[in-house]
Parts: structure tokens; sequence; C-alpha cells
């Protein structure tokens, strides 16, 4: 895809200080803007973004189908099985379950960081090619703050009525226990959760895709299905939320160029679901809890 933005000028890998510049580069005036970097051949930019969905979100999304065929498999309907997002990892033992969690929000980040450094080595970045970055603070949190809320609201109103039908599992977003780390603990999953699927399935993998040359609305129904697959576990409500979630994110990155008001939105939607779920539990009559 044409990114948003023009590259920085970098270096070709594996050039010394003292290495002599090309012709271009002894030519061009001083100050004047790179040349845009040589695209991808097609067939690397495919297996690239296939090594980088195959360790993170698409292995998720096969995960996620195997498990959706075991919960219609068994004996009771969707909505007598739970859907935990966030469990405990070693019960009764807290600063082991810490580590553990930490460790879950690291490992998960790692895929990003693969990104960053497959869109540095072809001459962009994080913040030319997807537009993530901190540059606008403001602009990023009111926009990400609308669209949590009209997303949000439409989310919770489709789950429910998903279980209620009995096309849905019921989503327990936390076991964790009540220990003090529980609640930085979900906003660091949260926070990870809105890192990993809008850099890697919104940005890196429209990015990917335009630049091979497919088409908008391919691209649009390819990045949406993906992220419909990982949430198949929660049931066909968290499918088609998610893939409906996927074209309005889609459509809303085209017209703003930049992943991270996405990124924010996303991260408010699930820091109110985990952290909502923590304080109203048991508490209104609407909430289910399994």
């Amino acid at each position: 895809m044409a990114t948003f933005d023009d590259h920085p000028d970098t270096a070709s890998p594996g050039r010394t200080a003292a290495a002599r510049p090309s012709a271009g580069e002894a030519d061009r005036t001083p100050g004047a803007p790179a040349a845009a970097p040589t695209p991808l051949p097609r067939r690397l930019a495919g297996v690239e973004l296939l090594l980088v969905l195959g360790v993170s979100l698409g292995a998720s999304g096969v995960r996620a189908l195997l498990s959706f065929v075991g919960s219609v498999t068994r004996p009771e309907g969707l909505a007598a099985q739970q859907a935990v997002l966030a469990g405990s990892a070693a019960p009764g033992r807290p600063w082991l379950d810490l580590a553990w969690q930490l460790y879950y929000i690291g490992a998960a980040l790692v895929p990003v960081a693969l990104v960053a450094y497959l869109l540095l080595r072809e001459g962009g970045s994080l913040r030319t090619s997807l537009g993530c970055d901190l540059r606008r603070p403001l602009g990023d949190l009111g926009r990400g703050t609308a669209v949590a809320a009209a997303i949000g609201g439409t989310g919770l109103l489709l789950y429910l009525g998903a279980r209620a039908s009995g096309a849905n599992l019921t989503v327990v977003p936390s076991t964790l226990p009540d220990v003090w780390w529980r609640i930085p603990i979900l906003v660091g999953q949260s926070l990870e959760n809105a890192i990993v699927e809008e850099v890697i399935v919104l940005g890196f993998l429209v990015h990917r895709l335009r630049g091979m040359g497919w088409g908008w609305s391919s691209v649009v129904a390819t990045s949406s299905l993906v992220r419909g697959s990982y949430h198949l576990y929660q049931g066909i409500g968290g499918f088609v939320g998610n893939v409906a979630m996927g074209v309005v994110f889609c459509f809303l990155y085209r017209r703003w160029g930049r992943v991270m008001p996405l990124l924010v939105a996303h991260a408010l939607i699930d820091i109110v679901a985990f952290v909502g779920f923590v304080l109203l539990a048991g508490r209104v009559s609407w909430l289910p809890t399994g």
C-alpha cells in the first residue's frame, strides 16, 4: 500500500559511515527529501506478511477456530459455556501469577517488534508507514474516545443479544484473583491487545496488501475477516461483531491515515470491558458472569 507519509532518509543495509556515496546521493541537494524506498517484490512482501500472521494473530485465528469447533460439539449450549479472557496462571501463588502475566504481555508484543523491524528494513517505520506514534496525542485521544464510545456500546448490545440467542459463549473478561496488581495487569493486557491487533491486522496487513496491488475492497475484507477469526472462540457474536469493527476501522484508517486513533479506541474499549467487569460483576443483573 502507498504509505500515508514520506519515508525518512535511511542508509542501505550493511553500509558503513566511510562508504562512498552513490552518484544519486552526491547530486541530491542537501535537505531535499530522500527518494521513496524501492517496493518489496510481491512474493517477498506476501511471505513476510504470512510469517508475521503465523507467529501472531493468524495462529490465534486457527486456535480460535479449533476452540469454537470444540464448543459447538459439546452437549451444552454455547451460552452455558465460558470464554475466559484473562485467567490466573498460578492460582494461590500471586507473585508467580504476576510474573506469568507480565511474561504473556511481553511475549505477545514480540511480533510488533518484528513488524517494526520489517518496516525499518524497507525504509519506513511504524510512524511513517502506519501512523503509529505520539505526535498528535490530543487529536488521537479525541478521535479514539469517540470511536470507542460508538463501537463499545454497540458491541455490548450485540454480545448480549448473541448470548441470549444461544450464538455466543458467556465472555468472562477476568478471573484474576483480587490482589493489588489485578487492575494494572488488566490495563496492561488491554494496551497489549490494542497494540498487537491494530499494528498487525490493521496497519501492517493493509500496508502490505496495498503494496502488493490489492484492491481496497479485498483489503478491507481480508483485514476484517482475520480480525473476526481470532475472536471466534467467543462464538458467532464475537466473530460477527469483530468483523464489523474491522470494516469500520479500515475505513477510518484510510480516512485519517493513522493507526494511532484506532489503537486508542481499541485500548479504551478493552479497558472498560476488563475493569468494568471486575467492578460490576455480581452487582448488576444485566451482566452475565457464567
